[in-house]
This record gives structure tokens, sequence and C-alpha cells, in this order.
């Protein structure tokens, strides 16, 4: 039903046009919706519904939608990038086209400050977490368990293995605390920007400290790994994580004022490492 609805992938500059053919989730050919205001949208015709299946297939359609996003983003050096699921509805009085290209000009003077501030930056993601084992070596406590342990015959070892497992996790867990304000600091120096991730589901053994999206220019990707370097020589007991560059969804939320009939529980993901949760970890500001 062409026109019914629009799917969003991006707002970009009008004038500079697309980046050659681009076809969208499903293979749907994207077009451009222009406004007078000189700014467009990249979008493609949709029914009015979300896309919604097993996990395997958002997935894909993540990735697709990413490589849209991606694709404008390296040719044009600006986009606000849109989150999956974005959908513009038809109304009584106005279609799908005439809303979004009524609040493209309506929105003129942010949205081109967005994209202004947001010209070749990207965005990076950054998680540290601490391996239990190694990082409670020096703890006394679980020290001395693992030596009470050790001369403990194998039938009364496990409820002094679970005593172990928590005593190490809880000396951890303080250790994380107390690195948490020194790395975000570091971290931060090399950032125009931050969003802190408030979930997180680490690996198995693993205590997370932070986990975060950095803004940065393009040329300052190589001072946060290098600073990402030193802090991992330091602390060896440190699982950093540096993902990367992407278009900075994280600091590009565009639809202030637009009523889109959305149903964008889908974040961000793609391939090479992306993570669609905004996994993170809640610490002290």
């Amino acid at each position: 039903m062409s026109g019914a609805a629009l799917y969003v992938y991006a707002i970009i500059p009008a004038k500079v046009g697309l980046p050659g053919s681009l076809t969208g989730i499903e293979g749907r050919p994207v077009r451009l919706i222009e406004a007078a205001s000189g700014l467009a949208a990249l979008v493609h015709d949709a029914e009015p519904i979300p896309f919604q299946g097993p996990d395997e297939q958002v997935k894909g359609w993540i990735v697709e939608h990413s490589s849209v996003v991606e694709r404008a983003w390296e040719a044009l050096g600006t986009v606000l990038p849109v989150t999956v699921n974005v959908i513009v509805k038809g109304g009584a009085t106005a279609s799908a086209e005439e809303r979004l290209r009524a609040w493209l000009e309506q929105s003129e003077a942010s949205l081109r400050q967005r994209l202004d501030a947001l010209r070749d930056r990207v965005e990076l993601r950054v998680e540290i977490t601490l391996d239990r084992v190694e990082a409670a070596r020096s703890d006394p406590e679980s020290a001395a368990l693992r030596a009470e342990l050790a001369e403990k015959p194998a039938g009364l070892r496990r409820l002094l293995e679970r005593k172990l497992e928590q005593s190490e996790k809880g000396a951890v867990e303080r250790l994380a605390d107390r690195l948490y304000a020194d790395l975000r600091r570091r971290i931060a120096t090399h950032a125009e920007d931050l969003v802190e991730n408030r979930r997180t589901r680490p690996a198995p053994g693993l205590v997370p400290v932070l986990s975060m999206a950095v803004l940065v220019g393009r040329q300052g990707i190589e001072a946060l790994g290098t600073e990402l370097a030193e802090i991992q020589t330091e602390l060896p007991a440190a699982r950093i994580r540096f993902l990367g560059p992407w278009p900075p969804y994280s600091f590009a939320e565009v639809f202030d004022g637009l009523e889109t009939g959305a149903e964008a529980d889908n974040k961000k993901e793609g391939s090479e490492g992306r993570d669609t949760e905004g996994n993170g970890v809640d610490r002290r500001e």
C-alpha cells in the first residue's frame, strides 16, 4: 500500500541526494522525502505496522536497516540515524508524506543544528568488565578461602566453593565501584559526549565496571584506543570491548514533536558486535 505509511531510516541534508541506489529491509526500495527546508528523510513505503518476527529474523532486519544508515553516513559524512521500526502513518487529514514533510520543515532549526554537531562524528562502544577470579586474587578473604578449599576432600568442597564464589564476587564488585569514576573520567577526556548504558548481561565470571556509547570525531578514535590499551596494561584482570565506529545512533534522537505511531522497542544492532539492548551497568554518576 504505497503511501499508507513510511518507514524511516535517517534524516539527511536534502541537496546531497541519495548515495546511489539503496535498498532497505527485505529489499524494499529506499527513497527520499524532501522538504522545502532543504532536509530529507530516507524512507521506504510501508504498511502502518512495525516489523515483528522471531529473534533471528529481527536481527536480519536490523542489519539491513543499519546498512542503509551506514551507507548514507559514509557517503555524506553526517546523518541523523533513526532506530528500527520508526513508522510515520497517514492520518485523517494528511498523508504520511505530508506529515513527515511538514515535520521536517517545522523542525528545520533543531535538525540542522544536530546534523552540524554530528558531522564527521562517530559512535564507539566501550565496555569494561573484570574477570572475577583474576581480579579477586589479591583479596585476603578470598585467598584464605581458596587455601582452605585446597585442603578439603572433594565431598566437602561444594559449600566452600559457593562461599568462595560469593566472596570473590563481592570483592570484585567493590573493586569495580572504586575503579568506575577514574575509568569514566579517562574515557570522557577523549569524548565529546557519553551515553551510559543501564543494563548489562556480562558473560559468566565477569563483573561489569562500565558500558557506554562514546561520541568522538573520526580523528579521535586512535587516541581513545590508546587510552584503553593503557588501561588494559594497568589492569590485567580487565576485559575491554571497543566496538565501532558507527553512525551516532545514541546521540541523534530526532522525532520530538512527531507522533510516529512507531513501536521502536527494537534498539540499534548490527553486524560486528553491535548490541541491540544498550547493555551496560548502572553505576554512580
